[in-house]
């Protein structure tokens, strides 16, 4: 990684650099200049935003001046040489030629090239907390005008002092827990929201350099902190122009989160169970693509087999289907593109959010990707699949683009542990393939208001020492102190529910209930999480399972009980839960629709 003094330049800001050149040594202004399809970050200055933006032939009158030599007499007193008798000079009159100039004033048709912009589509604030991409501009006096993508969909010309020019953005504090234990640290990158050049693109982690200013602590060649003792630091993140800095804090109790898991475990009356996974190929597996072309115009509905054996023992039903991409076509690094694979949602109210990765993505242990807000108060169950393509009128487009907003790319690890507040989008970004280390757990909060992270902390869960870690692939965030976890003891054949608790930047942790079984036979993945406060239940999915478990909470179900299971038939993996008020909903990829549970409750 390249993180220090010299900070290589991304292709992209290499490229845009050589077409200034040529754009600077060239007089055909006509024509755009190319650049690599690159993310823009609006800034908090608004712009008229154009259809169009050309260079146009006109005739115009133009007022010309000539001078010409024009010739005129005189008559002038010219004295004789001879004298009178009288002894006085004589005179006499003579014409004499002389010449001036004289300015003559015509109109005559002259054609030029003049800019021209097209309509008027709308302010450039509209898309403050938009996805906006471009790969052209054009130089009118002097100054550029980018055409940008906005979501997916192609726009118009916007001046690029629209966007943040040269601004870094970054996480103010970082809290991390006292982990003599972590082997890898916390990754100074995690704190960055963006950091652009000074024409506005998105510039690649790898290439701002970061330092780090301490006394106890250090900052590796690799980009990492470690919290393997205590300390303060500040971080500083420079690319060009652009500076922020970040307060870090490694906290001083190295006992914080050292628990019991003591709890007895309900045992389960389960006939085996399995499941399939996507590598069995599946008809609709992980691997299908769809388009805007393709939207689908009506709901699925499907029903479940219940633990009694009935086949209508609930069923979910789309209530929204995604949008097939939020980037423009050509995207193909992943900080350019925001996926339609959705991995984890949340509802609060009407809000909807989703933690969007590519495909495969989710695996890797920097698992980055992108998270999309939805005010579902705007959603039309069908039209917004089609937010990409210009098949929607542009002002319904609009109004559609104002009840979205993407946050910037970010780490999401599995990006199926999501939950939400009034406020706040949280996300407890843990890899899949930690093999449960003993390392921290780092939870992001995103503030709704931005979709930008304000805050960043690390915890860890230890029952009884580093020997005995407990790393939540599945949790739910249940207010802004709270979270509840669930992890798969495999060598007990048991799942465990965690309640983590925060007081200031400290957490506690306790296991509140144990169900004794491993509810698949077959180790496939859960696939979602989720409280339902109303019914003081568990959810757990894997593929089309969902299992209901008691959780014990407020003393209305016994934690840990299996109360029922639902088998589904959709061809697809549920990928993410969230309940709201006792509403249920799941989500499924492919295409990416959302689905509210009905019936389940009985």
């Amino acid at each position: 990684m390249r993180r220090f003094a010299l900070g290589m330049m991304t292709s992209a800001a290499l490229m845009a650099g050589l077409a200034s050149q040529v754009q600077a040594s060239s007089k055909d202004y006509s024509k755009s200049t190319k650049t690599d399809l690159v993310t823009k970050i609006m800034g908090n200055k608004s712009y008229q935003v154009y259809s169009s933006l050309k260079l146009e032939e006109v005739t115009k009158k133009v007022k010309t001046k000539t001078k010409e030599k024009k010739k005129y007499t005189v008559k002038k007193k010219v004295a004789v040489k001879k004298k009178s008798k009288k002894g006085k000079t004589k005179y006499k009159t003579v014409k004499q030629v002389k010449y001036k100039w004289v300015t003559k004033t015509a109109y005559k048709n002259v054609k030029k090239k003049e800019w021209k912009f097209g309509k008027k589509l709308t302010a450039s604030a509209d898309f403050r907390y938009a996805h906006v991409q471009s790969k052209s501009y054009k130089v009118k006096g002097g100054k550029r005008y980018y055409y940008i993508y906005v979501d997916g969909r192609p726009v118009g010309y916007v001046n690029e002092k629209a966007f943040a020019l040269s601004k870094a953005n970054v996480v103010s504090q970082v809290s991390l827990v006292n982990n003599p234990s972590d082997s890898v640290g916390f990754n100074a990158e995690d704190a960055i929201n963006y950091v652009t050049d000074q024409h506005g693109s998105l510039v690649d982690n790898d290439s701002v350099e970061i330092s780090c200013k301490s006394a106890e602590l250090n900052i590796s060649d690799t980009g990492y902190v470690s919290s393997r003792k205590a300390g303060t630091a500040v971080l500083t993140f420079k690319y060009g122009k652009a500076k922020a800095t970040s307060k870090l804090t490694v906290r001083g109790d190295a006992k914080e989160g050292i628990s019991s898991a003591d709890v007895t475990p309900v045992k389960t009356d389960l006939p085996e169970i399995k499941t399939w996974s996507a590598s069995d190929g599946d008809s609709l597996s992980s691997s299908s693509t769809i388009t805007s072309e393709d939207a689908v115009s009506s709901s699925h509905k499907y029903w479940a087999t219940n633990m009694s054996g009935d086949a209508k023992g609930a069923d979910i039903e789309t209530i929204f289907y995604h949008p097939a991409v939020l980037s423009a076509p050509g995207s193909s690094n992943l900080e350019a593109k925001v996926s339609s694979a959705v991995q984890g949602i949340d509802f609060y109210d009407n809000d909807l959010v989703t933690s969007n990765l590519d495909l495969g993505q989710a695996d890797n242990r920097e698992a980055r990707g992108h998270m999309v807000y939805y005010n579902m108060r705007g959603v039309k169950k069908y039209n917004w699949q089609l937010i990409p393509s210009k098949m929607l009128s542009f002002n319904t487009w609009l109004s559609y683009i104002k009840n979205i907003k993407v946050s910037p790319y970010m780490k999401l690890g599995h990006g199926q542990s999501v939950g939400s507040t009034k406020k706040y989008v949280y996300v407890l970004a843990n890899w899949n393939r930690s093999n449960n280390w003993s390392n921290s757990q780092e939870l992001i909060r995103v503030k709704k208001s931005t979709m930008e992270i304000d805050k960043i902390w690390t915890f860890k869960v230890w029952n009884g020492s580093a020997k005995y870690p407990r790393i939540f692939l599945n949790a739910d965030v249940i207010d802004d102190n709270t979270l509840l976890a669930l992890f798969h003891n495999a060598s007990k054949h048991r799942y465990e529910y965690w309640k983590i608790s925060r007081n200031g930047d400290s957490f506690k942790a306790k296991e509140v209930g144990a169900t004794g079984s491993d509810l698949i036979s077959n180790s496939a993945e859960v696939q979602g999480f989720v409280w339902d406060s109303a019914y003081d239940v568990y959810y757990i999915a894997f593929n089309d399972y969902l299992f209901k478990i008691g959780a014990g909470l407020d003393g209305g179900t016994e934690a840990g009980k299996l109360l029922n299971y639902y088998s589904f038939h959709t061809g697809r993996e549920f990928e993410g839960l969230g309940s709201y008020k006792g509403e249920l909903y799941v989500n499924l990829n492919h295409p990416t629709e959302t689905l509210k549970v009905n019936h389940i409750t009985k």
